[in-house]
């Protein structure tokens, strides 16, 4: 098997491990998304959030977040889902050993959400209901 189809097939592997989609979850939960109303299931379908929805709405619609973390404001504590700009990187390395005659070569794959700047959506929960919804443009 050549390095290229190696690299190819460890890349697919790599993103259909790593995401689950919006019907997976749906399929997983069906009995809980089946009592929201035809509107909530809409916007769920659709990987939208909005404000009011429950944290359980949330993961259906977006999965879990990249990092959680919480804020102090003056209105009290509040939980933020940070959603990361986060997919496949692929990276290719060659080396060379100077003790003998050594040469190796690899191949990287992972996922990578490069901090705070990547964040793509953020969403505050007070009382476990949305109070506010970020987007980056």
């Amino acid at each position: 098997m050549t390095v290229v189809r190696l690299a190819t097939t460890l890349f697919a592997a790599t993103v259909l491990a790593a995401c689950s989609s919006t019907a997976s979850r749906i399929d997983d939960q069906k009995a809980t998304f089946d009592t929201y109303s035809a509107e909530m299931q809409q916007k769920i379908r659709e990987g939208k959030v909005d404000v009011g929805f429950t944290q359980e709405q949330v993961r259906l619609s977006l999965g879990e977040p990249t990092r959680r973390y919480t804020q102090q404001t003056a209105a009290g504590q509040s939980e933020v889902w940070a959603y990361g700009k986060s997919g496949p990187t692929f990276s290719f390395g060659l080396g060379a050993g100077s003790f003998g005659s050594g040469v190796g070569g690899g191949v990287g794959l992972g996922t990578s959400t490069g901090g705070n700047s990547d964040d793509k959506m953020r969403v505050t929960f007070e009382g476990g209901k949305v109070t506010a919804v970020e987007r980056t443009q």
